[in-house]
């Protein structure tokens, strides 16, 4: 592989991963806190949301951003199901809700054992329908990206919303501040970043792994990874298992067993990415103020 500044490498298996004449490309610049990226391949564009903002945008491969939502209700995290349908986490409405076909928006969940919800920040679909959310209280703290507010929920939880009832299922509470969670290509694991030391200096900066148990419960967690530099918010996972997240100064990526094998270094502090592209193989980078993209060797996880 042709060497490339951009590239931070750390394990002679993150070479293998890599397009060494890929340029990592700034694609839009004018975000307060850019995030929840998600792509949709059937209409070959890209949606994220623009926190500060109350807006979600648009990006379309030769046509340029407009925007997609406004207000969005302070929309952080943005996932698909498997009909291909948006859902989204909302921060100033603490809710989970799902965009429809025609374009009206359902509310999925809004409230746990008759508490609202701190301020859903990312979600996930696994392909028995089911939606698993995170819940720290970011969108409460102030109201730069959502409504101060009082907290009701006791703990900031990682939650199961099953597809079939509606019901909202607490599935892991002693997280600092849960954040960007994915599943491993088969569905056996759940990873789910901690992300409390963006308020709380000596908080744990790492990712979690946790074993899925008949498709809706959680068991053995433990430490997968922890991050050198800034703190883990979104990620996704390729097909062989290996995790790519954001961080302070850029994307890291992990091996299946936890292994730091480099980086992409990224001019500002990254929250989020996703894999997109007619091949998957494109990755979108939400950072700070700017969207940006480079062409990798891997492929992202199959989504609608």
């Amino acid at each position: 592989m042709a060497a490339n500044s951009v590239y931070d490498i750390r394990d002679p298996r993150f070479s293998a991963l890599l397009i060494g004449s890929a340029d990592l490309e700034e694609l839009y610049s004018g975000c307060r806190w850019a995030e929840g990226p998600v792509w949709f391949n059937d209409g070959q564009h890209l949606l994220w949301s623009d926190i500060p903002n109350q807006r979600m945008l648009r990006w379309v491969e030769g046509g340029g951003v407009s925007v997609f939502r406004s207000p969005s209700n302070f929309t952080n995290g943005n996932t698909r199901d498997r009909q291909g349908r948006l859902v989204s986490c909302e921060h100033g409405s603490r809710r989970v809700t799902r965009t429809e076909i025609d374009g009206s928006i359902t509310v999925l969940a809004d409230s746990h054992q008759g508490k609202r919800l701190n301020s859903p920040n990312d979600v996930v679909v696994r392909s028995d329908g089911s939606i698993w959310f995170s819940d720290p209280s970011y969108g409460i703290l102030s109201d730069y990206e959502g409504y101060k507010s009082k907290q009701e929920q006791q703990h900031r939880n990682v939650y199961r919303l099953d597809p079939a009832t509606g019901s909202v299922t607490a599935l892991v509470s002693d997280f600092l501040q849960p954040n960007g969670l994915a599943f491993s290509p088969d569905e056996t694991l759940l990873y789910v970043a901690d992300s409390g030391a963006s308020h709380k200096q000596d908080a744990a900066r790492h990712i979690r792994v946790f074993d899925v148990v008949e498709g809706r419960r959680l068991e053995n967690g433990r430490v997968f990874c922890t991050i050198d530099n800034g703190i883990p918010d979104g990620f996704r996972l390729d097909t062989d298992g290996n995790l790519w997240t954001s961080a302070g100064d850029g994307v890291h990526c992990f091996s299946p067993e936890g292994e730091l094998l480099g980086k992409i270094k990224v001019p500002q502090t990254v929250s989020n990415l996703t894999f997109g592209g007619p091949r998957r193989n494109r990755l979108f980078i939400t950072a700070t103020k700017s969207l940006y993209s480079i062409y990798v060797a891997a492929t992202g996880v199959q989504a609608p």
